[in-house]
């Protein structure tokens, strides 16, 4: 259950954050820039939130368990994360699967997989070295 609360816990502030950036990033820097740029732009401060949330859940936390609990709470965060942000997507636009991935930059979208990447293992990464 903590792995479960943690995961929530994780997913929420990024989620949140995200949305904020989205819309600013669809509202002011899309017609301003371009979609590829636009998302370019938003990727670092995202990786810098997850940080940032991962380090205040999992890094000071005494009731971590280790690794295996935050690579657990990493991967669940990141399927709550991608199942939000693809209904929502595939709702709002009004896209299928097969378009949604067709219309994507090659580029914005191969950093914004990395960026999933490290969200999923960013829980891990804070985690204090262990003075072995």
């Amino acid at each position: 259950m903590r792995l479960v609360r943690l995961a929530l816990a994780y997913f929420g502030l990024v989620l949140a954050v995200g949305f904020a950036l989205g819309v600013g990033r669809v509202v002011w820097l899309v017609p301003r820039l371009g979609e590829r740029t636009a998302e370019l732009l938003e990727v670092p401060v995202m990786i810098a939130v997850s940080y940032l949330a991962a380090r205040a859940l999992f890094a000071r936390r005494a009731d971590v368990s280790g690794p295996s609990e935050a690579v657990g709470a990493g991967l669940l965060a990141l399927g709550l994360l991608l199942s939000v942000e693809l209904t929502v997507v595939l709702t709002l636009r009004d896209l299928t699967w097969q378009e949604y991935l067709a219309g994507r930059d090659p580029i914005a979208g191969a950093v914004y997989l990395a960026s999933l990447v490290l969200f999923a293992v960013m829980p891990v990464l804070v985690l204090p070295r262990s003075a072995d």
